[in-house]
């Protein structure tokens, strides 16, 4: 679903990442670590075509960066996603929905149970927590009928019980490819079958049972 080959990218004249390459298969959830300026939002810009490509190649569904259609495959929810405070869940989630045309109203109950949202639809959501407004900008995203999730930092600032809400929701995606940022080793390990490591400018993908950060650090 994601084939990502020998990608190089900088920032200014700094060099971030260095002949990366990375392949997420079908319905793989897909964790990505590493170290404060690693690199990982560098990749996650690149994948969605935020940076211009410097060398390298990406496909996503089989579609190279450089075209338009993998767009329709793919929903990002970035570490901040911003909503609007005077907007009811409800409105805030159809006003996203009309911008691919008008909403449908049963999709939009799906979405909106499927986040833990129906009953507090009609409140305004100043008064919502983080975890509430979290939840509500993933349920944007399964709005849109993408295959591919693709989230930064998605349990930023919650505490305990918003992030096992959050991580419960992205395990029930079953039909999904989901990668993810995270700094969370104890999350990682609930929900991923693949992490990949960002470190020294390289990647390395491991299966979630073979990961451990802490001696591939030391090494």
């Amino acid at each position: 679903m994601i084939d990502i080959q020998g990608l190089t990218q900088f920032y200014r004249s700094k060099r971030i990442l260095h002949d990366v390459s990375l392949q997420i298969g079908q319905h793989e959830i897909c964790a990505l670590v590493g170290r404060n300026g690693a690199g990982k939002s560098t990749l996650i810009h690149s994948m969605l075509g935020i940076l211009p490509i410097r060398t390298g190649t990406i496909h996503i569904a089989g579609i190279s960066s450089n075209e338009e259609g993998w767009k329709k495959r793919v929903a990002y929810l970035p570490e901040k996603f911003q909503l609007y405070p005077h907007l009811t869940g409800e409105e805030n989630l159809r006003f996203f929905a009309s911008l691919e045309g008008e909403a449908r109203e049963e999709k939009l109950e799906e979405c909106l149970r499927m986040v833990q949202l129906w009953d507090a639809r009609k409140e305004r959501i100043k008064g919502y927590s983080k975890g509430m407004l979290q939840r509500l900008g993933l349920g944007v995203m399964l709005y849109y009928p993408a295959d591919i999730l693709i989230l930064d930092e998605p349990t930023s600032g919650l505490d305990p019980m918003g992030r096992t809400e959050i991580l419960n929701i992205l395990k029930s995606l079953q039909d999904k490819t989901i990668l993810f940022s995270s700094h969370h080793m104890d999350e990682i390990k609930q929900i991923c079958t693949h992490v990949a490591f960002l470190h020294e400018q390289k990647i390395t993908k491991y299966k979630m049972d073979s990961f451990d950060m802490q001696s591939l650090v030391r090494g």
